[in-house]
């Protein structure tokens, strides 16, 4: 059998980089140890160790505030299914996306060299060397599309483990970011604070993405963390949210953004949910572009701060606005102001979750041999 080996492309163009090329991914601890990332080169395909799986991808919040491009975390109790099963009636080495379920099924794609799911899995059967055996995939979107929940990072998450694991796990989380990545890239973007929180769980920093590095900060376990999520009945695309981004950054405003993103990580590291949401709330060059697009975006934030919030800010591209605190009861009461102040300013309808911080990431929630 030929010797199979699969090495990522890097493509920073749609974060307004330039000069791709293929390079080395470094894990490192927050302690910044380093270690290379090897991409995997088998000489042999490995078999099915399951007939189908099912796995769940949690949503994240990306930014975080002053972290743009670079911190995302994964929030638990809500995301995206994605249930795969060996099939014959496929062409062997390629995959079939059978079923896509949820709010707005209509709107995506069943080719999967343009879904989220099926790009993430047809890399991670590249990086594996399937050729003999092939797959059919069913999408269950718990997330809506354009929310700022990670949506399609969620899908790619929940098809790279499904095809990993199918396959008897052969490959890293490190590696599955890369293969999310790739999805990533198509649909909204070459960036990795959704898709790697997503499949690694917790708080993740991206240090470098030429070559792609990733920090794992490590929340407390004994510090109680709340995320007041609530998203308005609006739609905010990722692309159409990132034209509207600054081209040149003032020093005073960077020297500001950094500060405040040290800050965060320093409260993320020591458990510090007061400074954690006080940083969150210090973005002074993304969230004031972003804002003024969402309607009543601005007085959701003041409402959840007069509310008792830690912090409040954008997730992601938004619609949907995060809020922080240390009490499930009082982050119901945040998102209950929250919400009336979408539909008082913004004749916004929303919904309010308030969700702990996702450990685990992606992870395989049933099997079948």
């Amino acid at each position: 059998m030929a010797t199979t080996c699969y090495s990522p492309t890097f493509n920073l163009a749609a974060s307004n980089r330039t000069n791709p090329r293929p390079g080395p991914v470094f894990l490192s601890s927050p302690k910044l140890l380093r270690r290379p990332f090897i991409v995997r080169c088998s000489s042999r395909e490995p078999e099915p160790v399951f007939t189908s799986v099912r796995s769940f991808a949690p949503a994240t919040v990306a930014n975080l505030g002053p972290g743009f491009d670079f911190l995302g975390c994964a929030v638990d109790g809500i995301g995206d299914h994605v249930t795969l099963f060996v099939d014959p009636q496929v062409h062997p080495g390629e995959i079939s996306i059978a079923e896509i379920t949820g709010p707005t099924p209509s709107k995506l794609t069943r080719d999967p060299l343009w879904n989220c799911a099926g790009i993430a899995a047809i890399e991670v059967m590249k990086m594996l060397g399937i050729r003999k055996v092939g797959l059919s995939l069913t999408l269950e979107k718990g997330l809506p599309l354009g929310s700022g929940l990670g949506s399609s990072a969620a899908s790619a998450a929940a098809a790279a483990v499904a095809v990993n694991e199918i396959f008897g796990g052969k490959l890293s989380q490190e590696e599955l970011v890369l293969a999310g990545l790739k999805s990533e890239e198509k649909v909204s973007g070459y960036h990795a604070d959704n898709v790697a929180p997503a499949i690694m769980g917790g708080f993740i920093l991206i240090r470098s993405y030429e070559p792609l590095e990733l920090l794992r900060l490590r929340f407390p376990e004994e510090a109680e963390l709340f995320f007041v999520l609530v998203s308005p009945e609006f739609e905010a695309p990722t692309k159409k949210m990132r034209a509207a981004l600054p081209g040149e950054v003032g020093m005073p405003h960077h020297v500001w953004n950094c500060s405040q993103a040290g800050a965060l990580v320093a409260g993320v590291l020591t458990g510090d949910v007061e400074g954690l949401g006080k940083a969150l709330s210090s973005d002074k060059i993304v969230e004031p572009r972003r804002a003024p697009l969402i309607p009543g975006m601005e007085a959701v934030k003041r409402a959840a701060i007069q509310a008792g919030a830690f912090g409040c800010t954008i997730s992601g591209a938004g619609p949907t606005a995060v809020a922080l605190i240390d009490s499930e009861s009082k982050g119901e009461a945040i998102g209950k102001r929250m919400v009336e102040a979408f539909w008082a300013e913004g004749s916004l309808p929303a919904s309010a979750v308030v969700r702990r911080l996702d450990r685990v990431g992606a992870r395989l929630v049933g099997m079948s041999s």
